[in-house]
């Protein structure tokens, strides 16, 4: 019985305290918060390419199949057999829009391309 009254007495006080607030419209509780004219945080510049960027030599963990999946993510065919250096920096030679280039992979994924010497 004490059950009940306990749950009873619990209902009505969550309802007072979820009642009708339509009397308090012009209040504001809590904190103002308001936009400033002047953006706070830089713009990103979106128009460097990473595959721009020069190459970082560090110990690379991508396979020989990665780093030529890599390089075909940017566009090159006919990728030769990819070589790895001391750098961790896989290289091949392979050909974009009719040119062919000696293509490099980094440990960080960025792919440059340079004149083919051949």
């Amino acid at each position: 019985m004490t059950r009940a009254i306990y749950a009873l007495a619990a209902a009505a006080l969550l309802l007072t305290a979820c009642s009708d607030n339509s009397a308090d419209e012009g209040r504001v509780e809590g904190p103002v918060v308001s936009e400033s004219d002047a953006p706070r945080n830089p713009a990103v510049d979106m128009s460097s390419n990473p595959a721009d960027a020069s190459l970082t030599p560090g110990a690379n963990s991508f396979t020989e199949a990665q780093a030529r999946s890599a390089i075909e993510k940017q566009g090159y065919t006919a990728v030769g057999p990819l070589s790895q250096d001391s750098s961790g920096i896989w290289t091949a030679v392979a050909t974009k829009d009719g040119a062919e280039s000696q293509v490099s992979v980094d440990y960080k994924g960025v792919v440059s391309a340079a004149p083919s010497t051949r």
